[in-house]
């Protein structure tokens, strides 16, 4: 096998043959294909594309460049994946409620990517949460707990973290068939039976059309599949946060309010419940999504889920006590500030993205590389799309580190939402079912 006739096939608009880009995969992870040829190959995926065959086989390759587990548990091995957005924090609510219904979820996260936050950056809020387990004590905890939210080790698809290096700073991140290739690599070598995947589109996504959300939700189905993991798509509204904060403390006291029922944010629980009766019909462990949803519902209702939250945090070295003491257990931020709006009317747009941005320049997530996250800082109490507001009235209160960084992160918030003169109808929160 030879790189550069690889990527001269791409290059020309032909698909490479199936051990090519496996063999190119497998160059990725041991070194023996270069960052400059890594950067081509990048650069001729993004401009030509790959094949549906080709993809799957440059996924296989991926996924196949490291450890791939294997699992030997009484229930199906279930996972949901978000291609992320504002104030999602869906997995905290999934995981456990997925155990409780019979799934075995190892649940392998990422960090905050961009303007999005990140799972693993969230649990970390917790005192002494961890999200680097062993084997054995991935193991372990999936028998015990049947869930586990953690980072990929680095014998995991290493194909991918190399190309996804390479991929930030050559300028094709955007790549249809790279970014599926990404996404399904990691997660297909944590030996799943079935996937669903949540498709973001709007503002706060990446995805800012429901044209591109629809290509890369029916890409993941299709590659996946090809792959040998049951999956199914939904396209889901982020045209507005999510939850009503942002950031990693704050959206874990949002999660713990939803499962302990203090105050249940409807939009989590909804798109928790559909997202989750998707993988329950995936596992066979439904009739249906609709059984599914509701089995989650109950899940949800009856304070199960919450009970297995507490035992998977106990287990990944939290306190034991979390679901009882979490307000107590969680940072608070030094500076909490009101946003006042500038105008009278009603909230017509959201920008996501600058919302992200807001919370990652407080120091919730990261500017570059190797920065520490502060976990208390954030937007909370976000007012959404439709409803009405007064000059002065707040659009959401500001956690900060500094009187500096919160007067900034006033400016930006109040820049990101535009007053209108009539009510917006909201729309859907699920827009599409690919499967």
């Amino acid at each position: 096998m030879d790189a550069r006739s690889i990527i001269a096939q791409v290059r020309d608009g032909a698909t490479p043959s199936a051990d090519a880009l496996s063999w190119f995969a497998h160059g990725l992870a041991s070194g023996a294909v270069t960052d400059a040829q890594a950067g081509a190959f990048a650069m001729a995926v993004l401009l030509r594309g790959l094949s549906d065959e080709g993809r799957v086989a440059l996924t296989r390759g991926m996924r196949d460049s490291g450890r791939v587990m294997e699992w030997d548990l009484p229930g199906p091995v279930l996972d949901k994946h978000s291609t992320g957005g504002i104030g999602d924090c869906v997995s905290l609510l999934l995981a456990p409620a997925l155990a409780v219904c019979g799934a075995y979820v190892p649940m392998i996260s990422g960090r905050g990517l961009g303007h999005t936050g990140g799972t693993l950056d969230k649990l970390e809020a917790i005192p002494g949460f961890r999200t680097g387990l062993s084997e054995d004590q991935f193991r372990s905890q999936m028998g015990r707990v049947h869930c586990a939210i953690v980072a990929a080790s680095a014998d995991l698809a290493p194909a991918d973290k190399r190309l996804y290096a390479i991929r930030d700073i050559s300028g094709t991140v955007e790549s249809i068939d790279l970014i599926t290739a990404s996404i399904l690599s990691k997660k297909l070598a944590a030996g799943l039976e079935g996937l669903v995947l949540d498709v973001k589109c709007g503002s706060g996504a990446f995805m800012k059309t429901p044209e591109r959300a629809e290509a890369l939700a029916r890409a993941l189905v299709s590659t996946a599949q090809g792959a040998g993991c049951m999956t199914t798509a939904l396209i889901t509204d982020m045209s507005q946060p999510l939850a009503t904060a942002a950031g990693n403390a704050l959206e874990v006291i949002e999660v713990m309010e939803t499962l302990t029922g203090t105050s249940v944010n409807a939009a989590l629980w909804d798109l928790t419940c559909a997202l989750g009766g998707e993988a329950l019909a995936l596992g066979g462990l439904v009739a249906d999504a609709d059984d599914g949803a509701a089995r989650i519902a109950q899940a949800l209702e009856s304070g199960a889920a919450a009970e297995a939250f507490g035992r998977m945090v106990a287990a990944q070295g939290g306190p034991a006590d979390f679901v009882e003491r979490w307000p107590d257990r969680l940072p608070a931020a030094p500076v909490v500030r009101e946003v006042p709006a500038l105008d009278d009317g009603f909230i017509a747009h959201i920008d996501g993205e600058a919302l992200g941005h807001a919370v990652v320049h407080l120091g919730g997530g990261r500017l570059r590389e190797g920065d520490r996250i502060h976990p208390a800082v954030g937007l909370s109490d976000l007012i959404g799309l439709g409803e009405e507001i007064g000059a002065g009235v707040p659009l959401a209160m500001v956690h900060a580190a500094t009187e500096d960084a919160a007067e900034a992160a006033i400016r930006a918030v109040q820049a990101a939402y535009r007053v209108g003169t009539s009510v917006l109808d909201e729309g859907p929160l699920v827009l599409k079912r690919i499967s």
